[in-house]
């Protein structure tokens, strides 16, 4: 670890009299707090969002020691410079920061997917519903329109049970001889016999006879 401390003096007597080498003495006080610091905070925070409570932590730490000693110091900054994990561990601290880096590098993707995929989905189950809901309409209508004509037509017959069936009668009737040609024949007629056109072209024709064989004398030979 590389920082530096910026000092000044606040006290001349003290500055002067109470210690014999005043640079060495914030040099020592400065270093045995910022190993108190890092000792006590995790090294991934010391390497990132921790740099600044760290710089704090080290010049109050430092401060209260140098007034202990009634050295006339002032300290007005630490700034770290340079943090890196031992050498002995270097490496493993890059896999750890590398895997970290990944596995933010997935959580984000996965945000990013969740964002996309969460609102479509919301869509499409909202249209789903939504098509559902109008089918519904749909057949309850058509259901409940053929309700009414029912119960329609049971008024009818129930007011007028004759005349209804054959009302329903006579509409069975054209719908089935609207598809079938219709022949209509007076029983009024004695003695008449009624013509009856059928349709010939609609009864099955017979198969033609086959054609008899024929010899031919062969030419040279005596018959």
């Amino acid at each position: 670890i590389n920082f530096s401390v910026f000092w000044k003096i606040k006290d001349a007597k003290e500055f002067l009299f109470n210690t014999r080498n005043p640079s060495e003495t914030v040099r020592a006080a400065a270093e045995s707090m910022m190993r108190q610091v890092i000792g006590r905070t995790p090294i991934q925070p010391a390497l990132t969002e921790a740099r600044a409570r760290i710089e704090l932590d080290v010049m109050t730490g430092t401060q209260a020691i140098l007034d202990q000693y009634g050295s006339g110091v002032e300290i007005s900054q630490v700034q770290l410079q340079k943090v890196d994990p031992p050498a002995a561990v270097i490496e493993s601290f890059r896999d750890v920061q590398r895997a970290n880096t990944d596995a933010e590098r997935v959580r984000n993707e996965a945000e990013s997917y969740r964002n996309d995929i969460v609102p479509r989905a919301r869509g499409d189950s909202a249209r789903l519903v939504a098509e559902a809901e109008g089918s519904k309409r749909a057949s309850v209508a058509e259901a409940t329109g053929q309700a009414q004509r029912f119960l329609s037509v049971y008024k009818a017959y129930a007011q007028a049970k004759d005349v209804t069936l054959k009302r329903l009668y006579i509409d069975t009737m054209q719908d089935i001889l609207a598809k079938t040609p219709s022949i209509v024949v007076d029983d009024q007629l004695k003695g008449v016999v009624p013509y009856l056109p059928l349709d010939t072209s609609a009864l099955p024709r017979p198969a033609p006879a086959p054609a008899a064989a024929q010899v031919l004398p062969r030419a040279g030979v005596p018959q």
